[in-house]
């Protein structure tokens, strides 16, 4: 290689050049070569096509570099090779989100930038996509829908919009568009592209707001009083206590000045529910965001958001990286959720991210819970979080009773305890509904021989197989997805004395429907709810007050308001007070009062069964002695003894291979020269041990976790150490880094 002494740099080897995010995992960014002409188009945050090694990839222009900065004339850039905007579509404030996220989860900068982009602009798909908009035609078509409910129900809802509806908000209504075709068949309404110079609508209110109680406007006039600057709350209110009402009217505020509102919900299946209360309350326009939109409605969402056409973005985690002109609010509801955590590939926290975006953006932010989580409860012991609690359920609801059922000394049917099917019965002969929760779907977790004592196990994990009977009979692994057939007798002794063991939810409907053969029993879980519009109808369902049986997963404890449930049955919780994960108790805990308060939200009062082999567990008599927030400051000092976050701040090493005996000796090294390069005794370094699960998908796993009271020196050291590790790695074996981890599994 020639000195760099005798590199000549002349004024011909200057050129044009921007520097790019190119979706690879790779942590650096590529400069590319540009004309004259390119260059003045270019823009900060503008796709553009380039060729990486054998690919043509989509990346984003991060930088313009001087024309007056030499390059080497030993390297030879490659050239653009398309532009695919004509201006930027992502703005400054989030490439600035994008950068730091990048930075903070230790992520590649390329693949961060691909989140905050809709799959078919990922794709170098064109930006202008026009929106289907539906508006009635016919203002007196009663008489021509009355044979179809279907038909009936949509046209109530497009009266209710005069300017007219997106065509994927009323999909996720639960309006097919099949059923708006044949109403413009019969041309009753007739479907527009909307145009594509979009300008700010106007927001007016469709109802007045509810009359708030003292909590309520205290917490809606705290909130106001940091309009149009950084100011971050805890809104902690009990379950039923109007949570949502604060939200809409803070909302008011904040449209009536022409800005826009980001609204995140931890699950798809809260969003038809949310869209009609914002719907219900205000004449504007509401963007989706999620991934139960097909591609094309994702993109038109995007640019109604990212135009500044959408007054109201409402989406899931990855909603917060939308790029939005008129951002004055972030709302994020049911905060202490798991599925805000991305646990896969870039795996930011939500909920971190939209505080460091409110930042970005010098507006407020509310995180709201019913049980937030015990980082949101430490950061406002800080002075981080502004808390503002609502102590009483709205209008004349009243918290339901909590009654605890040893099973250890109950007589029981398919997991039902005698006092429980009692209950129930009494409840559905008064006409009211009952909410059954079980945290585990399938018919039974375990098959066993009665004979020798084998059990179905996977043969690529450590754990059961899970027994299904719909839609045929087969065993399905939940960790890696397996599918078995059944078989027919023991594989081990040839006995035809096989036996499902534990309860799914699928068991327990079979049992709910032998022993209340007179009322509808409604699952709902992942096998449930599989096609769009499916959970809309489901949820309607619910809605009217006829006696039926609930039975679901945690589907069915996130924020949902159900006013005709009176009983709600926890069967089992006992595996969350068991776990090795320290931060169980507090997801336990969560579930038991976020499923209790699904109860009681009407005018009838509430009680809830928790059915348990340990009612001494001290979580269980804190909870129901006190409550959540009394459980919340006891873990804050229990952590605080055992230095557990969020008293320190941790990282985790996933390691994955086909061999543990290669994941302990890899990560030992690794470890080893992280101690050699960091500060002294400044990262304790756990491990590596055995995952919790050791064995998944026919791979091994292993564990390292990093722990430390400085967070910005952690982090730094961390990083450099990172990049040693990947270029060291074997070239089959697996490592995440997961920043703030949520699970150890």
């Amino acid at each position: 290689m020639p000195n760099s002494e005798n590199i000549n740099v002349t004024p011909q080897n200057i050129i044009y050049r921007v520097r790019v995010a190119v979706p690879v995992f790779l942590y650096d960014c590529f400069d590319y070569k540009v004309s004259a002409e390119q260059y003045a188009q270019a823009d900060v945050g503008m796709r553009v096509a380039v060729s990486f090694g054998r690919q043509k990839l989509v990346a984003i222009i991060t930088e313009k570099l001087a024309i007056d900065t030499p390059i080497d004339p030993r390297f030879q850039l490659k050239s653009v090779t398309e532009f695919l905007d004509d201006r930027a579509i992502l703005n400054d404030k989030v490439l600035s989100l994008l950068t730091w996220a990048a930075h903070y989860y230790q992520f590649p900068i390329g693949e961060v930038m691909q989140t905050a982009l809709p799959i078919l602009l990922r794709q170098g798909k064109p930006y202008n996509l026009l929106a289907r908009i539906w508006k009635v035609l016919d203002l007196n078509a009663e008489d021509k829908v009355k044979r179809s409910e279907k038909q009936q129900e949509a046209y109530k809802i497009l009266k209710l919009h005069p300017q007219g509806t997106q065509e994927n908000i009323l999909n996720l209504s639960g309006i097919e568009t099949a059923t708006l075709k044949a109403l413009e068949k019969k041309e009753i309404i007739i479907c527009d592209l909307e145009p594509q110079n979009f300008k700010p609508e106007p927001v007016s209110l469709a109802q007045m707001p509810l009359t708030a109680n003292e909590d309520q406007k205290k917490a809606i006039q705290t909130i106001l009083k940091a309009q149009k600057k950084y100011q971050a709350f805890l809104l902690d209110g009990l379950t039923g206590s109007g949570k949502t009402e604060v939200y809409l009217q803070v909302m008011q505020e904040i449209l009536k000045q022409g800005k826009q509102v980001l609204v995140l919900v931890p699950e798809i299946g809260l969003t038809p529910q949310t869209v009609s209360r914002f719907q219900s309350r205000f004449h504007c326009n509401i963007a989706l965001l999620h991934s139960g939109l097909n591609d094309t409605k994702r993109l038109q969402a995007w640019q109604h958001s990212e135009t500044g056409k959408a007054s109201i973005i409402l989406g899931t985690r990855s909603a917060i990286f939308t790029p939005m002109p008129h951002l004055g609010l972030i709302i994020l509801d049911e905060e202490h959720d798991l599925s805000f955590k991305q646990q896969d590939g870039f795996r930011y926290h939500a909920r971190d991210v939209a505080l460091y975006r409110a930042h970005l953006e010098n507006c407020p932010i509310i995180l709201g819970s019913a049980t937030p989580s015990i980082d949101s409860y430490f950061l406002a012991q800080q002075g981080k979080l502004t808390r503002l609690e609502l102590n009483q359920r709205a209008g004349t609801a009243i918290m339901p009773k909590m009654h605890v059922i040893d099973l250890k000394i109950s007589k029981k049917t398919a997991g039902l305890s005698e006092q429980l099917i009692s209950e129930i019965g009494k409840r559905l002969e008064k006409k009211e509904q009952v909410l059954i929760f079980l945290n585990r779907r399938g018919y039974a977790p375990v098959l066993i021989c009665e004979s020798c004592g084998w059990q179905a196990n996977c043969p690529h994990c450590d754990a059961h197989f899970t027994l299904h009977l719909k839609p045929y009979s087969h065993l399905h692994c939940h960790h890696c997805g397996t599918i078995n057939r059944l078989p027919d007798a023991c594989p081990a002794c040839n006995q035809n004395t096989l036996k499902p063991i534990g309860m799914g939810t699928a068991k327990v409907e079979e049992a709910l429907n032998e022993l209340f053969p007179k009322y509808p029993v409604v699952r709902v879980d992942r096998d449930s709810i599989s096609r769009v519009g499916s959970w809309q109808k489901i949820y309607d369902q619910i809605q009217k007050s006829e006696p039926t049986i609930l039975l679901g997963t945690q589907m069915l404890a996130k924020g949902h308001h159900f006013p005709y449930v009176t009983l709600v049955a926890i069967l089992d919780i006992d595996a969350g007070l068991l776990s090795v994960d320290f931060r169980a108790t507090e997801r336990t805990a969560q579930l038991i009062v976020q499923v209790a308060g699904r109860s009681g939200r009407g005018e009838k009062k509430g009680d809830v069964y928790l059915q348990t082999l340990r009612p001494d567990h001290p979580l269980l008599n804190i909870l129901l002695d006190k409550n959540y927030r009394a459980f919340a400051k006891q873990t804050l000092a229990d952590r605080k003894i055992a230095e557990m976050p969020p008293y320190r701040y941790a990282v985790l090493l996933r390691c994955e291979s086909k061999s543990q005996d290669e994941n302990q000796t890899f990560l030992t090294e690794m470890t080893q020269q992280l101690r050699l390069n960091s500060e002294e005794n400044l990262i304790d370094i756990w491990g590596p041990i055995p995952a919790p699960m050791e064995r998944k998908a026919g791979r091994y796993q292993a564990h390292v976790v990093l722990l430390s009271h400085d967070r910005a020196k952690m982090h730094f050291y961390i990083r450099q150490w990172w990049q040693y590790v990947l270029q060291q790695k074997p070239s089959q074996m697996k490592l995440t880094i997961d920043v703030d981890p949520q699970e150890l599994s």
